[in-house]
């Protein structure tokens, strides 16, 4: 059966129906690049719509990946407002756009107080960072870029000054209730965590291993205290209630049935992590394989 799919405004067919989230393919090693661009070379031909580059890139990070594909929109997922100017982030985005004919998308974030000194007044921040953006030289467009927003102003200000947002780790309830902060019309892309494996207490065990390091920061919790789950959610590593609303665990029609509420709760776009070995720099590529089989995607030659 196929999917009952609300289709996204014409502004936002670019992102495609589901894309793939991962760390894994903008690499700090050298020796790892030519591997990396050999598997968005795939993800392209697959027929996933996007790529987000998650752990925070760089542009300079961005631009093997442009280089190595054709047609896949290529976004941050996300860039460090803390770690980059914004005159400096509008010029790179500028130049990877010409690249990219138009696949590059800009996504911004706040991080977390414990990954960056001095961080105080994010909101604020964001402003007068897209304000920054706006007024530079070459300046980044509000159709070029997307925010990681979880609380109601932010996904506001996503609605606003943005092409919209893309959260991270939320549930189904976020994105419906994202939906309504949003408005119809602008993006919304969250993440979703897949754990291929029908040993459901592997799968989960792989789930927590990941979670662990989120629970610990209040970014993260707070969404998700706001959300209904309690501090006992949050105890090692997540409680199966927590584990179930967050991920998407067992085989490919799980995952299938999972895509599906997320669209239904209002996702234009989802974007799919796996977990599979160390997300850092392993690539999944079995994994992504079968999901796109799964999810039915177009190929592309």
């Amino acid at each position: 059966m196929g999917y009952v799919f609300r289709m996204p405004s014409v502004n936002h067919e670019r992102f495609g129906r589901i894309g793939i989230w991962s760390s894994a393919l903008h690499p700090s090693d050298p020796g790892r690049v030519a591997a990396a661009s050999a598997a968005v070379a795939e993800l392209d031909s697959l027929g996933y719509g996007t790529i987000w580059l998650g752990g925070s890139p760089s542009l300079d990070q961005v631009a093997p990946v442009v280089e190595a594909t054709r047609h896949i929109t290529v976004a941050t997922g996300i860039l460090s407002i803390w770690e980059h100017r914004a005159q400096a982030v509008a010029e790179q985005a500028a130049r990877l756009q010409q690249d990219a004919a138009g696949r590059f998308v800009l996504g911004l974030g706040v991080s977390h107080g414990g990954f960056t000194p001095g961080y105080a007044r994010p909101y604020s921040t964001m402003v007068e960072y897209l304000d920054a953006l706006d007024a530079a030289a070459a300046p980044v467009p509000a159709s070029g870029r997307v925010l990681a927003a979880l609380g109601p102003k932010m996904l506001k200000l996503a609605a606003r000054r943005a092409a919209g947002a893309h959260p991270y780790l939320v549930t189904t309830e976020h994105t419906a209730e994202a939906r309504d902060a949003l408005g119809p019309d602008a993006l919304l892309a969250p993440e979703l965590t897949v754990v291929l494996d029908t040993d459901i207490d592997a799968a989960r065990t792989v789930a927590r291993g990941m979670l662990s390091m989120y629970l610990r920061l209040p970014n993260y919790t707070n969404n998700l205290l706001r959300l209904g789950f309690t501090e006992g959610d949050f105890a090692d590593g997540g409680s199966d209630r927590l584990l179930a609303a967050l991920f998407a665990l067992g085989d490919a029609d799980t995952v299938r049935a999972r895509v599906q509420e997320y669209l239904d709760a209002g996702a234009d776009h989802l974007a799919l992590q796996v977990l599979a070995g160390d997300r850092a720099k392993d690539l999944p590529l079995a994994e992504w394989r079968t999901l796109a089989k799964a999810l039915e995607l177009t190929p592309r030659s």
